[in-house]
């Protein structure tokens, strides 16, 4: 009998090259996709996987207790990927109570459903009954940021979020830590850096200096595009949450980077060039010439960086593409998808 595993978020960027990737990796398994079909989500990401007799597609909320309590009833669910999420820190600023609901108030029903579905009670405590897991996919945005003095992130670091996205993303992170303090529900927490890759939204900075650039447009970079974040290859990312699911330890919190330390200005550039040698403007400028500062985000963090030491000596992941590789791909990949660039996700 195949194990049932609960992907929340599965339309969205990194949820769907999971589920891609979890599918041909694992012929045991069997998923179901709850996903609330935002504007951050896109069936078209789904195209790969949908027609498998493996995948069921559920439209729905995770705030919404029924809705769980008929998937893990319907479906047996034996482990939960936690990947929904609002998570464009601009919009939390202008708009933070959508990202507390969904990201606190969400995190918090798929444990109760779980807990619920999971444990049994016993006169003395609550004991899991099976082979669970929910596994909570975070960021490191929850730690703060560095300056350029300071170490990387690592497990350890105390939490100190400066936006409400992170903010929401370091109390949901807490509430499934209690989950398995206080329960002994079977959890993990993973936080990792900045991803990129295909599928991600047109809204994320990559998608943009893409966009940006073929489109004439000023290629707008923050402040003064010093800003560093760490960036990894989305399906790096996916590979590290694979393993940690089949051989992670519960209780655990585990860092998930590509030690790839680059400034927003240094990307912006990377890009231009790769535009400028495989899709050259016709007045022969580079794209470098439309890139242009633009006021500063409230609250920007100056650097995010990670430690990977845990998950490489525990686990024995490592990521695999080089930056340069998998920019280059990514950026194929949107000149060969170019509605991901300019249309509205349904």
């Amino acid at each position: 009998m195949s194990k049932a595993i609960l992907v929340t978020g599965g339309l969205g960027f990194i949820g769907s090259n999971f589920i891609e990737q979890l599918i041909q990796k694992q012929t045991d398994i069997s998923i179901v996709n709850l996903d609330k079909m935002t504007y951050a989500s896109n069936i078209t990401n789904s195209h790969h996987f949908k027609n498998n007799s493996r995948y069921t597609m559920v439209r729905g909320d995770i705030c919404d207790p029924r809705t769980l309590a008929w998937i893990f009833e319907k479906h047996n669910i034996q482990h939960v990927i936690h990947f929904a999420a609002e998570s464009h820190v601009d919009n939390s600023i202008t708009g933070p109570e959508a990202f507390i609901q969904t990201n606190c108030v969400g995190t918090f029903m798929l444990l109760e459903q779980a807990r619920q579905s999971w444990l049994t009670k016993t006169e003395h405590d609550l004991k899991s009954v099976s082979d669970n897991l929910f596994l909570h996919v975070s960021t490191d945005e929850v730690f703060g940021q560095l300056t350029m003095e300071q170490d990387a992130f690592s497990e350890e670091t105390a939490y100190d979020p400066s936006s409400p996205y992170s903010a929401s993303k370091a109390s949901s992170d807490l509430i499934v830590k209690s989950y398995f303090r206080t329960y002994g529900l079977k959890t993990i927490v993973t936080n990792c850096s900045n991803n990129y890759g295909p599928h991600q939204h047109k809204e994320k900075l990559i998608p943009t200096i893409i966009r940006s650039a073929l489109k004439g447009h000023r290629i707008p970079i923050y402040g003064d595009g010093t800003n560093i974040r760490d960036w990894i290859f989305v399906k790096d990312h996916c590979n590290a949450l694979i393993k940690i699911m089949k051989e992670g330890i519960p209780g655990e919190r585990y860092n998930i980077g590509g030690s790839c330390e680059k400034s927003n200005m240094d990307i912006a550039k990377q890009i231009c060039a790769i535009l400028d040698e495989i899709t050259p403007k016709k007045d022969q400028t580079s794209y470098r010439t439309q890139i242009e500062f633009v006021k500063d985000r409230p609250g920007h963090d100056f650097r995010y960086a990670v430690n990977t030491a845990k998950i490489k000596q525990t686990i024995g992941w490592v990521p695999e593409t080089a930056f340069s590789d998998g920019l280059k791909s990514t950026i194929e990949w949107y000149l060969n998808h170019p509605e991901y660039l300019y249309e509205s996700s349904p």
